[in-house]
C-alpha cells in the first residue's frame, strides 16, 4: 500500500471538512417573511420558495415586458388570496352582514317603540271608539292631530291630506266587511237612497253604541271641512297630484295659471276630478241620519248655513238656520210651546222652557241677517237672546266657590300611584257630552257669551246709525259705542274670574277662557275703530265747508265770547283723541301679552317630548300631496 504524502492528505481532509456554517444557507440577503403566509418557520434553515413552473403559471403581459424574461418568472410571485386572508375576508362579511341585522333589528324596536308612544298620546288626545278597527283608530287619530294647530305656529295644516283621512275613515266606517256592520237603510224597505247632486243618503245608526256613533259624525264634520278648504282642488288620476282649478289645462280654462318653476307639469281637464264631493254632501248625510242627537244635526245645519252665506246664496243659508231652529224647538219637552216667534225668530220675554240648542239657533240666525245688513231684523234677536241668558239660574260655582282644597301627603301619594297606574293601563272613552236640549245654567263661560252677543249689538247699533253727530249721547253710535265698553269690561270680569275659579273640567275651563280673551281682543279691536271712526266724524263737523268757516270767522268777536264754539270743539275733538290713546294702549297691552303667551306656549312645546308627535308627517293614510308644498 502506498504511502500518501501528508500534504496531499491534509488537502483532502481540509476538502471534505464540514464548514463552519448551517447548511444550505443562502447567500443572498435575507428577505422578510410576510406574516399572511402560512409556513413552517425552520430557525436552521428557511423554507426553500416554491419552483414556478412555466406550465402551471399562466404568463403575464406585465412579467413579459420586463427586460430579460425567457418564459419563466425570474422572481417569486406571491398569493393575493392565501388561507389567512380568505378566512378574514369571511369573517369580516359574517360580521358585517351580523351588525346590518342588529342594526335594522333595533331600528324595527324603536320605531315599533316610538308609534305606540305616539299612538298612546294621540289616543289620550283624540280618544277614539274601541269597537272600531285597529286601522281605522289610527287614522282618525292622525287626522285630529295634523287638524290642530301646531302649538309653535311653524306648520302649516294640509286640508288635503287631513280632508282625505276623514274620508278615509268614513268610508271605513260603512263598510259592512270593516267597522259597518249592522248599519240600516233609513227605509229599510227600499235600500239605499241617492239623491241626485248630494249621493246616499244617511243610514239607520241606532244600533250602534253612542261613542261609536259621536266618532262617525266627527269623522263626517272632519270630512266636510276638508271639502270646504279645498272646493276648488282636482286630483291628476294619472299622477295622484292634488293642483288648483286654476292650473288645469284643459277647454274650461283657456289661459291657465303658471305652474311654479321646478314643479311637475301641469294636469290635463280630461285626467282630472274633484278631490273631495261638494260640502253639502256630507252635511245633508248628517242630517238624513238617524241616530244623532239634537246637538249634533243643529251644528251640522248650521256649519252648511255658514258655507252658503261665504258662497252668497244668502236666501238658502236663511233656510238652513230657519231648518236649525226647528230641530232646536222640536226637541223641547212635550207641552211647551211660545218659546220662539218662527217668523221673527225672536224669543218670547218669559219662555215655558228653553235650552241651550234654541239660545245657538238664535244666536246663529241674527248673525246671518247681520252679515247681510238686515240689522233691523237682527237687532231684536240679539236683544231676545241676551234677556233670555240673564234670565238663565246661576251655577253653583257662581253661587258658592269652591272652597281652596288642602291635599294631605296620603293624597298626594295617592295621585302619584294612580297617575302611574292610568299611564299603564287604556284611557277611558270620555263620556257623553250634552245634548242641548237641556236647560242651561248661567257660567262664566256663558257670561262671556253675553259679552259677545253685547258686542254684536254695538256692532249693529254703531253700524245702522248715519247720523254725523257723534257729541251727542243718545244718537245710535254713541249706544253702539257704550255697548261695546260694557261688554269689554264684561269679558275682562269674567275672564279674571275665570283664572281664579276653574269650572267644569280642565279643558272646559282652557276652552273658555280662550273664548274670553278672544272676545276681550276683538272687543277692544271694535272699541277703537268706533273712536277712530267718531274722532273723524268730529273733525269733519268742525271744519265743516269753506263758506261755514268764513262766517264763523266773521262772527268771531273777543268781545262777546264768540270763540266759545271753538272751545267746545277742541273739547270734543280731544276727548275722543284721548279715548283711543288709552284704547290703542289697552289693545298693545292685550297683544303683548297673547304674543307672551304664544311664545310660552311655542318654547313649552317644544321641550315636551310628546310634541314630536304631532309634528311627524312620516305616516299618509288616503293622503294627497299639493304641488309645491312639499305635501303640507
Amino acid at each position: 500500500m502506498a504511502m500518501v504524502p501528508h500534504r496531499l492528505l491534509l488537502f483532502q481532509l481540509k476538502a471534505l471538512r464540514r464548514p463552519l456554517r448551517p447548511p444550505n444557507q443562502s447567500t443572498q440577503p435575507p428577505q422578510p417573511r410576510p406574516f399572511t403566509q402560512n409556513t413552517q418557520l425552520l430557525l436552521i434553515s428557511p423554507h426553500a420558495p416554491r419552483p414556478q413552473l412555466p406550465f402551471l403559471h399562466s404568463t403575464s403581459s406585465g412579467l413579459a415586458a420586463q427586460p430579460g424574461y425567457r418564459g419563466q418568472s425570474r422572481t417569486q410571485l406571491a398569493r393575493y388570496l392565501t388561507t389567512e386572508r380568505r378566512q378574514k375576508l369571511v369573517y369580516e362579511v359574517k360580521l358585517g352582514v351580523k351588525w346590518v341585522i342588529y342594526v335594522w333589528i333595533a331600528s324595527g324596536l324603536i320605531a315599533v317603540v316610538y308609534f305606540g308612544f305616539q299612538q298612546e298620546y294621540f289616543e289620550r288626545s283624540y280618544p277614539t271608539p274601541a269597537e272600531w278597527s285597529f286601522m281605522t283608530r289610527v287614522a282618525f287619530r292622525r287626522a285630529c292631530a295634523k287638524e290642530d294647530p301646531d302649538p309653535t305656529g311653524e306648520e302649516v295644516v294640509d286640508t288635503v291630506n287631513t280632508g282625505a283621512t276623514f274620508r278615509g275613515v268614513v268610508e271605513r266606517l260603512e263598510d259592512s266587511s270593516i267597522d259597518g256592520a249592522g248599519l240600516l237603510p233609513v227605509l229599510k224597505d227600499e235600500g239605499d237612497i241617492y239623491v241626485e247632486g248630494l249621493g246616499r243618503t244617511g243610514f239607520d245608526i241606532t244600533s250602534k253604541s253612542e261613542p261609536w256613533r259621536r266618532g262617525y259624525f266627527e269623522a263626517i264634520m272632519g270630512a266636510a271641512r276638508g271639502a270646504e278648504a279645498n272646493e276648488g282642488t282636482v286630483v291628476d288620476k294619472t299622477r295622484d297630484l292634488a293642483f288648483p282649478r286654476e292650473m288645469v289645462v284643459g277647454p274650461s280654462n283657456p289661459r291657465p295659471k303658471p305652474i311654479p318653476h321646478g314643479l311637475v307639469a301641469a294636469p290635463l281637464e280630461e285626467n282630472c276630478v274633484p278631490v273631495f264631493a261638494a260640502p253639502e254632501t256630507f252635511y245633508m248625510k248628517i242630517l238624513t241620519t238617524q241616530g244623532f242627537n239634537t246637538r249634533q244635526r243643529l251644528e251640522a245645519a248650521l256649519a252648511y248655513a255658514d258655507w252658503l252665506d261665504y258662497k252668497g246664496l244668502h236666501s238658502t243659508a236663511e233656510d238652513m238656520c230657519d231648518w236649525g231652529l226647528d230641530i232646536a224647538m222640536g226637541a223641547l219637552p212635550e207641552g211647551v210651546n211660545n218659546v220662539v216667534d218662527t217668523r221673527t225668530g225672536v224669543i218670547n220675554a218669559h219662555p215655558e222652557y228653553i235650552s241651550s240648542n234654541i239660545l245657538t239657533a238664535t244666536t246663529a240666525l241674527a248673525t246671518h241677517h247681520a252679515r247681510n245688513n238686515n240689522l233691523a231684523t237682527a237687532l231684536p234677536i240679539f236683544l231676545s237672546v241676551l234677556r233670555a241668558r240673564r234670565q238663565l239660574p246661576l251655577s253653583p260655582s257662581l253661587t258658592s266657590p269652591p272652597p281652596p282644597s288642602q291635599k294631605s301627603d296620603n293624597e298626594n301619594t295617592s295621585n302619584l300611584f294612580s297617575s302611574l297606574k292610568s299611564l299603564l293601563s287604556a284611557p277611558p272613552f270620555p263620556s257623553a257630552p250634552l245634548t242641548g236640549d237641556e236647560r242651561p245654567l248661567r257660567t262664566p263661560a256663558s257670561i262671556c257669551e253675553e259679552a259677545g252677543l253685547m258686542m254684536h249689538i254695538g256692532e249693529v247699533l254703531f253700524a245702522s246709525s248715519s247720523t254725523v253727530s257723534p257729541s251727542e249721547q243718545n244718537t245710535p253710535r254713541a249706544s253702539g259705542l257704550g255697548w261695546t265698553r260694557d261688554a269689554v269690561e264684561l269679558a275682562e270680569t269674567t275672564l279674571s274670574t275665570l283664572n281664579s275659579v276653574k269650572p267644569g273640567s280642565e279643558k272646559e275651563s282652557t276652552e273658555a277662557r280662550k273664548k274670553c280673551s278672544q272676545c276681550v281682543e276683538t272687543g277692544t279691536e271694535n272699541w277703537r275703530l268706533m273712536v277712530q271712526t267718531m274722532l273723524r266724524e268730529e273733525k269733519r263737523r268742525k271744519a265743516g265747508s269753506p263758506v261755514e268757516v268764513a262766517k264763523k270767522k266773521a262772527k268771531t268777536s273777543w268781545l262777546l265770547g264768540g270763540n266759545h264754539q271753538s272751545t267746545e270743539n277742541d273739547e270734543g275733538e280731544g276727548r275722543w283723541e284721548r279715548e283711543l290713546a288709552m284704547v290703542e294702549s289697552k289693545l298693545t297691552g292685550l297683544r303683548e301679552a297673547a304674543w307672551k303667551e304664544q311664545e310660552n306656549a311655542q318654547q313649552s312645546a317644544k321641550k315636551i317630548l310628546w310634541d314630536i308627535f304631532i309634528s311627524n308627517r312620516s305616516f299618509s293614510f288616503l293622503g294627497l300631496r299639493i304641488p309645491g308644498t312639499g305635501g303640507h
